[in-house]
């Protein structure tokens, strides 16, 4: 056991003792208290010249009356999100491109083939007469046992197809398949006269041959007259005129058979 003590002192011999932690110790702490010292000497009885960005500054006092709110701001009526009024808006026909005063002239120039027409109305794109004179035509077939509806819709699409390739080979200006389907629309209208005759008497006799054949006239003179006064071709109504001819003999067949 003796030679184990002694071991174990060899061992553990260090310079190190208890005495140079407790001086250590309390220099640690003089070195805290110098610095609170050196903290300690400022004075905080003074103003502070800086405000943090966060810190709110001191409201000022309320200077109004009590129960007697300062006035707030109303915009004006003028001023509002809704200032524009349904006055100022165009008619709900205008905007669909209905104009009764133009359908009426275009109707006068059809049933009037010596009239002289006006090449800027015709050349506009309407079809809500065209339509409605489609389906008088069918109305009056109908009347006299013929459900031909489809044929009608079916025949004036081809017709107007034909009719549009046509013009824009032989027109310089060129024309829009609106335009020729409003102005074969409309020229449509004698047709309607020939097929309410048909409801009354039949159209197969002599009277019913030469009766046909004054209204695909009357048709096809009307629709090139137009064309020619729309898209200034000149000398040129014949050659308009015959294949007219030929798509309202379509529609007078219909009407005679």
């Amino acid at each position: 056991m003796s030679g184990f003590d002694s071991f174990n002192t060899d061992f553990y011999q260090s310079s190190y003792s208890v005495d140079d932690q407790s001086q250590a110790g309390y220099g640690y702490g003089n070195t805290d208290n110098a610095q609170n010292k050196q903290y300690g000497q400022y004075d905080y009885s003074q103003p502070m010249g800086y405000t943090a960005p966060g810190m709110m500054q001191p409201q000022q006092p309320y200077t109004g009356q009590i129960f007697q709110p300062t006035q707030t701001y109303t915009p004006s009526p003028s001023q509002s999100m809704y200032g524009s009024s349904f006055d100022d808006e165009p008619p709900l026909l205008e905007e669909l491109g209905i104009n009764f005063d133009h359908i009426w002239q275009k109707t006068l120039t059809v049933l009037h083939p010596m009239k002289v027409a006006d090449g800027s109305i015709m050349n506009e794109t309407d079809l809500a007469g065209p339509m409605v004179f489609c389906l008088a035509f069918g109305a009056t077939l109908l009347l006299s046992g013929k459900i031909q509806f489809g044929y009608v819709y079916g025949i004036s699409a081809i017709g107007c197809l034909g009719m549009y390739c046509l013009l824009n080979l032989m027109s310089m200006t060129g024309v829009s398949f609106g335009c020729v389907a409003s102005v074969l629309g409309y020229c449509l209208l004698p047709m309607i006269i020939l097929s309410s005759f048909g409801v009354l008497l039949s159209l197969q006799g002599m009277l019913g041959i030469i009766l046909t054949a004054s209204i695909i006239g009357w048709c096809s003179f009307s629709a090139s007259k137009i064309f020619i006064s729309a898209l200034a071709m000149d000398g040129q109504q014949l050659l308009v005129a015959y294949p007219c001819a030929l798509l309202y003999g379509v529609f007078a067949l219909i009407s005679v058979f």
